[in-house]
């Protein structure tokens, strides 16, 4: 395996590892914002990774993806602990969509912010400036797929989430009803659909995001 190589895949669990990290532990910050100390008295605002770390999610899947050379790398942490009545209680229902809406955010702006720096660390001059470059390139990417897929209106993802309050908030009584009987079956709808080419028209949006943030 060359020095690149080892470089890449170095950056890219470098930048898997801040990424999803990140985003849950924004979940339990906003929360903890509105009241909630549950994420903050389990030690999982913590930035230590191991406190976060899923074997599943930030370990196997990402392999699994780039031993069969996928386009793109994604995982997940594990899930922050979050009281979400005691959100509601204190913020409303747009407390609730803050909360959901927390880690999608993130990774928006730590792509945004990937981007931007990007054209100064090109082209790359040392292994350590290489490492550099690598690992904005790869943030920029896995940043806007987690935000991307995260948004879609699939339980357990947060895009399911943010909908299932913003229609509770508008009083969908009927909507919110029918919408929580899919949750038992989310997980097989979202595998079914990872693994089908609707993946491809959902994932379209990575591609506009990107032509947006990156310089042309």
């Amino acid at each position: 395996m060359s020095e690149v190589e080892l470089l890449k895949i170095a950056a890219s669990v470098l930048a898997l590892v801040i990424s999803v990290v990140g985003h849950e532990i924004m979940h339990g910050w906003v929360a903890y914002r509105y009241g909630d100390n549950t994420a903050k008295s389990m030690g999982r605002l913590s930035i230590n990774p191991l406190r976060h770390i899923d074997p599943v999610g930030t370990i196997l899947v990402p392999a699994l993806l780039y031993a069969f050379h996928a386009p793109f790398l994604f995982g997940w942490a594990k899930p922050v602990p979050i009281n979400m009545n005691t959100v509601i209680h204190n913020g409303g229902y747009g407390a609730a969509i803050a909360v959901s809406l927390a880690g999608i955010t993130y990774n928006l702006i730590l792509a945004v912010l990937a981007a931007t720096l990007l054209p100064l660390a090109y082209p790359p001059h040392s292994l350590v400036s290489a490492f550099v470059y690598l690992f904005l390139a790869q943030s920029v990417m896995i940043n806007v797929v987690l935000a991307v897929f995260n948004l879609w209106p699939i339980p357990p993802l947060d895009g399911s989430q943010a909908l299932h309050f913003f229609a509770a908030k508008m009083g969908w009584r009927s909507f919110v009803e029918a919408y929580e009987k899919i949750y038992p079956y989310g997980m097989i709808i979202l595998f079914a659909i990872l693994f089908t080419p609707l993946s491809d028209i959902l994932f379209a949006p990575v591609g506009w995001i990107l032509k947006m943030i990156l310089p042309g």
